[in-house]
């Protein structure tokens, strides 16, 4: 094990503020929950025990792809295998795990939070709920592993929630999108049955996105800004 807090220096101090971020959004609390970043083959991942609304980069491990220590002096997260399971399994670039309480709520009522909103196509259309198996386990890190196929995210059953992505700026992005589709869910939930976006529709907004490449700035044509 090298001991040198050099390593992965500035992804170290990327988790720790993402860390911090989305404790102050109220999707970590305590030292429940756990983010990690991905360079190569080496991976930066939260510290076991760790408050994570207060993480400094000291408190972020630097591990290999198989887990080993390779820099920092405190043990990764008790849910290493998840992370490094969905590293091996999709080739992403950040994973993020919380205890968010919207979408905690609803892993303990649904099987599947349906595709109620257009933005969840982000995600990647509905987000399945992974089976309940004690952390820290094999058991839950290959049943989340699994609900993440061909998804952005996932909920774990009377657990929490997982997102994944290219950079560690979108899982975290990822994973304030679930909570707020959770909350207007449970908040559709309350009034009656929600509606959901079925197949055709999901379709049309693909197209609609492609077509006008949503999600992107575009600068307003030359004709149009002299009118201004």
């Amino acid at each position: 094990m090298t001991d040198s807090s050099s390593a992965l220096g500035p992804q170290r101090a990327a988790v720790a503020e993402a860390c911090r971020r989305l404790g102050a959004e109220g999707l970590l609390i305590g030292t429940a929950g756990n983010v990690s970043v991905r360079v190569e083959d080496r991976v930066a991942i939260t510290a076991t025990g760790a408050v994570l609304a207060e993480l400094t980069p000291d408190q972020v491990s630097v591990v290999d792809l198989d887990g080993t220590l390779v820099s920092g002096t405190l043990a990764p997260t008790s849910e290493l295998d998840l992370h490094l399971g969905v590293y091996r399994r999709y080739g992403t670039g950040a994973v993020v795990h919380t205890h968010a309480p919207m979408a905690t709520a609803l892993s303990l009522v649904l099987d599947e939070l349906p595709c109620i909103h257009y933005q969840l196509l982000t995600l990647g259309g509905s987000v399945r709920v992974a089976p309940y198996a004690t952390f820290g386990t094999p058991e839950l890190a290959e049943s989340v592993i699994a609900a993440l196929e061909g998804r952005s995210a996932a909920l774990m059953a009377n657990h929490g929630a997982v997102t994944h992505a290219t950079t560690l700026d979108k899982a975290v992005e990822h994973a304030l999108l679930l909570e707020w589709a959770c909350g207007v869910y449970q908040h559709a939930a309350a009034l009656g049955t929600p509606r959901v976006l079925d197949e055709q529709r999901q379709l049309a907004v693909i197209e609609a996105a492609i077509a006008r490449d949503y999600g992107t700035t575009h600068p307003v044509p030359p004709a149009q800004e002299e009118k201004r």
